[in-house]
């Protein structure tokens, strides 16, 4: 393996901007679901609250 990034030096750096860019993407998708889940809570709420009137 360290044959490997010793003939391509910038395999570390390209490994290393994948994983950046994977983390970026998770964090951003797992922080809008649950923006959206607590916004489908409230709806959920408010419908139950406006039924038995």
């Amino acid at each position: 393996m360290s044959d490997l990034f010793d003939e391509y030096p910038m395999l570390i750096f390209a490994l290393e901007s994948l994983l950046a860019l994977f983390l970026l993407v998770f964090i951003v998708v797992w922080t809008s679901s649950g923006k959206k889940k607590a916004t489908r809570a409230k709806s959920a709420e408010r419908s139950q609250q406006q039924k038995p009137q």
